[in-house]
């Protein structure tokens, strides 16, 4: 039987670096709703939800057409939200999408669909770009991980524990990117499990897949785009926009009227 996909993106108001950043408008758009569109412009997910416990986002997305479901206040991660939301959801697989990355590119959820394709009972699947610079081996803001020849996600780290020249790195070395997905009964299970020790230390999430002897794949794609952490980001995006053409297109596309979909599209 086929994969079933649909797309996750876990939102809530209360970011520590941005407050409300879900809602921050781009183009007359709020945040949210061009990751949510983009995603729909993919042929792989045949629903998109978005995940909040926040009646002024779920109002904007339901606004717009989207289908919302809501969670508890508790959550403390994204992945614990989407394993809520999911529970109820008809679907094999479900891939979780970051709120803040407005240049999200649907061909990217493609391969996604393409590896799962590949190997259906495979636990999770995290996007992965490639370091470019020596200085990001070592910046603490953002996760990289080393991955196998096989492109199993050996581990995940802050600060590069290799002391090969970053020619030697990149061969293996790569940065987590802000879609991961999972199988749906494995994603269930993973949120019942304890959080691991180096999840808790260096507050990497998919450490809990890892540690406790489960197997995260690398699906690398190209490029590493810039999400929006913090208010000063948002102009990098915009000019993210300006300056690349396939960028520019989804964006005319995402604001269109053609966008919109308030039912699912039929795969």
């Amino acid at each position: 039987m086929p994969a079933k996909i649909v797309a996750v993106i876990p939102a809530h108001l209360a970011s520590v670096r941005f407050p409300r950043k879900i809602l921050f408008p781009f183009h007359g758009l709020p945040m949210i709703e061009h990751v949510r569109r983009r995603a729909l412009l993919a042929d792989a997910v045949s629903e998109i939800h978005v995940a909040t416990c926040d009646e002024e986002i779920a109002e904007t997305v339901r606004g717009y057409g989207g289908k919302v479901t809501m969670t508890a206040n508790t959550h403390t991660n994204g992945t614990s939200r989407v394993a809520e939301a999911v529970r109820d959801i008809d679907c094999s697989h479900v891939i979780l999408l970051q709120g803040d990355e407005p240049l999200l590119l649907p061909r990217h959820l493609d391969e996604f669909a393409r590896e799962i394709a590949a190997e259906p009972d495979g636990d999770a699947w995290n996007a992965t770009g490639p370091i470019d610079h020596d200085e990001e081996l070592d910046r603490h803001s953002f996760v990289k991980c080393a991955v196998s020849e096989s492109g199993r996600i050996l581990y995940c780290f802050r600060r590069s524990p290799c002391f090969s020249p970053l020619a030697v790195q990149q061969s293996f070395v790569r940065k987590i990117l802000g879609i991961i997905a999972y199988r749906k009964d494995f994603l269930l299970h993973l949120q019942a499990l304890p959080a691991s020790p180096i999840e808790r230390a260096e507050f990497i999430e998919q450490m809990r897949i890892i540690e406790h002897g489960y197997t995260l794949r690398s699906v690398p794609v190209q490029p590493s785009l810039p999400s929006v952490n913090e208010p000063g980001e948002a102009d990098i995006v915009l000019s993210y926009i300006e300056r690349n053409p396939e960028q520019r297109d989804l964006l005319e596309r995402t604001l269109s009227a053609s966008a919109v979909k308030s039912t699912p599209v039929s795969k």
